[in-house]
């Protein structure tokens, strides 16, 4: 009993030591200005609520200004978060990859996306990455894909937008952008299975970035049960290709799917189904959310300002009448799009198509003068960079003139990421997005039915009414003259 009573004291005076010890560090560290908000919950009501405002990157911009630091502290679904800003913070992150951070997703997105490169660290991620890439890297476009995706457009135009007076760009673009990765990664060619997974998808996006609350109702809730059934259709098309493979129906360099079904990586280690569907699941999120809200913000902007919508027809339209009848576009054409592309980057300047993403601390990390303690989350985010006038003056002005020569200072303009984690699919989306506007400019002029339509971030920047446009079909005479 004496004992019993001894060891009682002797570990609350340790408890007690240690809490002292703590108390004493937690003290002693200069972490962040900023705030944790309510318990909890933090400031994720606020974070959430900023984006479906329309407030690109409002969050982070009204902490910048109230701080006056290139990093603050905050609180977002329910963890300490350090957010990092500026292209010093960016240029941290990016290079510190697998040595002071690693990537890091709230729970909602790890519990819809399960274990497939996003969510993969280290060497797992590394060799994911390295077998994935080789069906979107600049070789294979060049080779393989371009002539593909410009028939896939044509089709789809000609479904969707020919004869059409008018139409709304933004779900339209999104069943483009969805088909073509359907397409391209599994050769999935039935539009009636393509429009029941879309559907799907819609819903899942929802709740990729939401408060993890599974209760019938909410977003995650909903997000959880359409991505169940997604799975579940990945998990038939799987197992269909395999048998396809093993009678010798298929090709193992078919597509990115019967690639990853037959192909080991470095360490002759094979995938397995759940995680080739999870890495479809990502690649089929990942290839044509960003794109089709990238696009449809392009169509916006072309219509609002006719002297750039003039010049990028001028620039499509010499290469529309270099090809011969019925000959698709090439690498060499791509290339040639400059202005094209300058005028889609000052688009996702303006309005970035993902607000930004996780890290975690490895360690305890000192920067700019503050510690942030090991487990603690980063955030970065492109809008504290891309709507400063520091790095880009006269930010409301449209000026796809910015990124001519050398273009921005580095780590300023980051609409896909950088460091080992960028994009992969940077060029696919290159690729996809230009080859469209080369179809639709050479075909059509087109009028907003909502002018300054507002746009949302829900979780990425989206038209609240769908961009409904009028449609004036042109040909290849009047485009020419």
């Amino acid at each position: 009993m004496l004992l019993a009573a001894a060891t009682l004291v002797f570990l609350c005076i340790l408890a007690g030591r240690f809490l002292i010890i703590r108390k004493t560090r937690k003290s002693s560290l200069n972490i962040p200005p900023g705030s944790f908000g309510w318990p909890i919950f933090g400031e994720t009501v606020q974070f959430l609520g900023s984006n479906r405002d329309g407030k690109a990157g409002s969050f982070v911009k009204q902490r910048m200004d109230k701080y006056k630091s290139p990093v603050f502290r905050t609180c977002l679904m329910g963890e300490k978060v350090a957010v990092l800003c500026g292209p010093a913070g960016n240029k941290f992150l990016f290079g510190n990859e697998n040595k002071l951070v690693h990537v890091w997703w709230p729970s909602s997105t790890r519990k819809l996306l399960e274990n497939c490169l996003s969510t993969s660290v280290g060497d797992e991620a590394k060799r994911t990455r390295k077998m994935m890439s080789h069906f979107v890297s600049p070789d294979a476009l060049m080779r393989l894909y371009i002539k593909t995706v410009d028939l896939i457009t044509q089709q789809h135009i000609n479904t969707h937008w020919q004869g059409k007076e008018a139409l709304k760009v933004f779900p339209v673009v999104k069943l483009y952008t969805f088909e073509l990765a359907c397409r391209l990664f599994m050769r999935l060619e039935d539009s009636e299975h393509i429009g029941k997974l879309a559907a799907l998808f819609s819903i899942f996006l929802k709740g990729v970035i939401s408060i993890p609350i599974n209760f019938p109702g909410t977003r995650f809730h909903q997000a959880l049960w359409a991505t169940r059934a997604v799975r579940e259709e990945l998990v038939m098309i799987v197992k269909e290709r395999r048998a396809a493979l093993e009678q010798k129906r298929a090709s193992p360099s078919q597509d990115l799917l019967s690639h990853l079904l037959a192909s080991p990586d470095e360490d002759g280690k094979f995938m397995s189904e759940m995680e080739i569907v999870n890495n479809i699941l990502l690649l089929l999120f990942a290839g044509h959310d960003t794109s089709s809200v990238a696009i449809t913000l392009l169509i916006k902007t072309l219509a609002e300002l006719p002297q750039v919508y003039a010049n990028v027809l001028r620039e499509q339209n010499e290469i529309a009448l270099s090809k011969g009848e019925g000959e698709f576009l090439n690498w060499e054409d791509i290339q040639k799009m400059k202005y094209s592309w300058n005028v889609m980057c000052e688009v996702m300047r303006q309005w970035p198509p993902v607000m930004g993403a996780f890290r975690e601390a490895l360690v305890d990390i000192q920067y700019a003068g503050y510690d942030i303690p090991k487990g603690w989350k980063l955030y970065w985010s492109p809008a504290s960079t891309h709507a400063d006038p520091s790095f880009f003056p006269d930010t409301e002005t449209f000026d796809p003139s910015r990124f001519e020569g050398a273009g921005p200072i580095p780590f300023s303009y980051v609409p896909f990421g950088g460091g080992p984690r960028m994009c992969f699919g940077k060029e696919y989306a290159r690729v996809e997005i230009l080859v469209f506007l080369h179809n639709i400019i050479n075909k059509f002029r087109w009028t907003l039915q909502i002018p300054n339509e507002k746009i949302i971030y829900d979780p990425m920047p989206t038209p609240v009414q769908g961009l409904p446009v009028s449609l004036e079909e042109l040909h290849r005479s009047a485009s020419s003259s």
